[in-house]
């Protein structure tokens, strides 16, 4: 059997944005019966919700999509870089700041990408921090995390099975 596509999530407290992105692909995945072909995570650049559970307003938002979100809040590390296939970034910030801990890795392999160039349906260049809004930023980032999700998923298939 081939080694699972790995793919990590990342935003800036891994609260909202990366632990949906896991989610809302988990859930596809799940969907199509990929389970075994993908391995999933998210981190924060920032440490500061280590050990927290997603943010029960995007809990909330995802679960009204039937996506349940799972996980705990961690800090993205340097070897993430040499142990996963795929980092997506969830905004400029985020990916600048992943540059920097790329360059701590000794064997990078990674393909580090913002998320937004995914997105076939939505034209936003980065997913929106929806901590300090309302209800409809959090729907936004769903909106945005399953059209880049579907995307990417379309694509491996194309890629990966024969």
């Amino acid at each position: 059997m081939a080694q699972p596509t790995r793919l990590l999530f990342v935003c800036l407290g891994n609260i909202c944005r990366s632990p949906s992105g896991e989610n809302v692909m988990r859930h596809l995945i799940e969907e199509e019966s990929l389970t075994d072909a993908f391995e999933l995570d998210s981190a924060g650049t920032a440490g500061w919700h280590i050990g927290k559970s997603p943010d029960s307003r995007m809990t909330a938002a995802a679960l009204g999509r039937g996506i349940e979100m799972k996980g705990r809040a961690r800090q993205v590390k340097a070897t993430d870089f040499a142990t996963f296939d795929y980092i997506f970034a969830m905004d400029r910030s985020n990916y600048e700041d992943l540059i920097e801990v790329k360059s701590q890795c000794e064997t990078p392999s990674a393909k580090l990408q913002l998320f937004c160039e995914l997105c076939e349906e939505h034209e936003e260049k980065e997913v929106p921090d929806p901590y300090y809004g309302g209800p409809e930023g959090f729907e936004k980032v769903l909106d945005l995390l399953e059209d880049g999700c579907a995307s990417f998923l379309r694509d491996w298939r194309k890629e990966n099975e024969r």
